[in-house]
């Protein structure tokens, strides 16, 4: 690891690398979106912020899967205080939701983290792509989740303790209610009939439930769910059958051994099969189109400060076996340091990770039940924190 320092990513990140193709109508890019935090830092010293003004995010175009490209950059506040799950495309690729957390404000020597309460919208179709509006949701808001069907989303609140339901019609997104949890909620993730969703309430170790109508949101407090503390990672399998969560537990990148949980979520009560050992730190997990696999990118101690007892200079990524009857973790492969944001390729074949300190995206393959580190690295003109397809 080296030093890191602040860097203006300044006028850079409006240059599009290479050129974008305009899309026809009912065309679905094979587009990504990665977060890239231009104010948080995690050095041998330790974790430090800075000022605000140097985030971005970046579109990659992931039609060739063993090679994705950056394509064209939108400087646009978002923030690693996020799980790596605050940004989503919807499922007809035409739309970007982008969730600003937090903003830093100074205070004396120091820079703090305030929560924010922003959430953008990206026009995929420009040529290049652009953000077409900005619109106030719920405070610190993190996770997001949209329906299949695209006429809906869901954002995790920290803050706020709360989820924001959002309608989706054409290119306008609008609040239309806020629904309290009672904790603080991380992640969602929208069930494969739309007519449920499961909030993660990383402080309070739990899973909450949510009916859903229409746009009318339910919380249904009598169906939490006990899994492990620092939960932020959660993914519904394709066919509806099972959750999983990734969780950090009480202190990330201290040594010791965190875990997935396994849910039943297709039941009337949803309720958690089993436990498995995954790790130092599970930091974000998603599950394959094809529902056979999921991946989890593992921080081990590449984020404690160099004098640490739980320190290691790289993280790592674990792919995982799924039935109907197990979850397994089959393989493991060496990632970067400081590892956040995972996806799969649109194919499924490919897992994409980022390695936050290194600033680049690390690319790997997947044959049979494990994962091949192919060596190519997409480099980033940032630290990419969040990373999500359609």
């Amino acid at each position: 690891m080296t030093r890191i320092h602040v860097r203006t990513l300044g006028m850079a990140l409006l240059i599009a690398l290479s050129p974008i193709r305009a899309l026809a109508s009912g065309d679905a890019p094979a587009f990504l979106l990665v977060g890239l935090d231009g104010k948080t830092f995690f050095t041998l010293d330790g974790s430090r912020n800075g000022p605000n003004g140097s985030d971005a995010v970046g579109i990659i175009d992931a039609s060739d899967e063993a090679h994705p490209r950056l394509v064209h950059t939108l400087t646009l506040d978002n923030s690693v205080y996020g799980p790596p799950t605050n940004l989503r495309v919807t499922p007809d690729g035409r739309l970007g939701l982008v969730a600003s957390s937090v903003l830093m404000h100074h205070d004396g020597t120091a820079w703090y983290a305030h929560a924010d309460n922003r959430l953008h919208v990206i026009d995929l179709t420009a040529t290049p792509p652009r953000l077409i509006e900005t619109v106030e949701v719920g405070q610190q808001p993190s996770g997001i989740s949209i329906s299949r069907t695209g006429d809906l989303a869901l954002i995790a609140n920290r803050e706020g303790r709360s989820v924001t339901v959002l309608s989706i019609l054409g290119s306008k997104v609008r609040p239309v209610a806020t629904i309290d949890v009672g904790d603080e909620a991380a992640a969602v993730a929208f069930a494969a009939n739309g007519r449920r969703a499961f909030v993660a309430k990383n402080k309070a170790a739990r899973i909450g439930v949510l009916s859903i109508n229409g746009t009318s949101v339910r919380y249904e407090p009598e169906y939490d769910m006990p899994v492990g503390a620092g939960v932020y990672g959660l993914d519904v399998t394709p066919d509806g059958t099972l959750a999983l969560t990734g969780n950090t537990g009480q202190e990330p990148s201290d040594g010791h051994a965190d875990t997935i949980s396994v849910i039943r979520a297709d039941g009337l009560r949803p309720v958690v099969l089993d436990h498995l050992g995954i790790g130092d730190t599970p930091e974000a997990l998603v599950i394959a189109p094809d529902g056979r696999h999921a991946a989890v990118s593992i921080v081990r101690g590449s984020s404690a400060a160099r004098g640490s007892p739980g320190y290691t200079p790289t993280g790592a990524v674990a792919l995982l076996t799924l039935s109907s009857q197990s979850v397994q973790m089959t393989s493991q492969a060496e990632a970067g340091a400081v590892t956040q944001g995972v996806a799969f390729s649109p194919s499924g074949d490919y897992v994409y990770v980022c390695n936050y300190v290194d600033r680049n995206l690390g690319i790997y393959r997947i044959s049979g039940d494990t994962l091949i580190d192919t060596g190519n690295r997409l480099s980033l003109p940032g630290q990419p924190a969040s990373l999500a397809g359609r």
